[in-house]
């Protein structure tokens, strides 16, 4: 199983029925096609939409998601202006957002939208993202392609948001941040502690409830 399967996998059992999710671009847009059976989730986007359908289904001509990808709409879904849109984020309406990341420290500060020296397009709703929904949710590989840990002590890049992470899925861990604590949940199956602290940075708690991911 690929890495980014088995993060979305485990990401989409953090989600109950009924719930209003904002997903990142990238990774947390394969989300969805792991929820469990008959749970079904409203999925808002920043450019003007709530009730877009997965990126799987049948898109519509001219509608995209806050990345410019093609979308479809579910059944009553709503269209509004971005004011509309980010009221709904500030106002605390968004139960869960999942964000890719580029670091993640041990005070639950997130680094996700820009590298010094390289062109972005910019930060989007992140930092709306980041601080008005109820619960942050990263997900992301738990190291860079050159082998380096992404969750650190203290991150180095321009942060999005400070202590506003809840939870960090990687394809190797789970961790949960509790009154500013790193808490390691759950490892991957056949990965150790051992092997999680060695490709982290951050100081972490183990749980006395440690387990291995379910990841159906």
């Amino acid at each position: 199983m690929q890495a980014k399967e088995v993060i979305a996998r485990r990401v989409a059992q953090e989600f109950q029925d009924g719930y209003v999710v904002n997903l990142g671009i990238g990774l947390p847009t394969l989300v969805p096609r792991y929820l469990p059976a008959g749970m079904f989730i409203t999925l808002q986007s920043e450019n003007g939409f709530l009730g877009l359908a997965p990126l799987e289904g049948e898109p519509l001509p001219g509608v995209v998601n806050a990345g410019g990808q093609p979308c479809g709409l579910m059944p009553g879904a709503a269209m509004f202006d971005s004011a509309m849109s980010f009221a709904l984020i500030r106002g605390g309406h968004v139960d869960v957002t999942v964000l890719g990341g580029l670091q993640v420290d041990e005070e639950g500060n997130l680094a996700n939208w820009m590298v010094p020296g390289k062109m972005v397009p910019g930060m989007g709703g992140a930092m709306d993202l980041v601080t008005g929904a109820r619960k942050v949710i990263v997900a992301m590989e738990h190291c860079t392609k050159e082998g380096e840990p992404r969750i650190l002590d203290r991150c180095t890049l321009p942060l999005t948001a400070k202590g506003r992470v809840a939870m960090v899925i990687t394809e190797l861990a789970v961790f949960r941040i509790t009154h500013g604590e790193f808490v390691l949940i759950e490892h991957a199956p056949g990965a150790t502690v051992e092997d999680v602290r060695a490709k982290t940075k951050a100081r972490f708690a183990v749980s006395d409830e440690l387990k291995t991911m379910n990841l159906g």
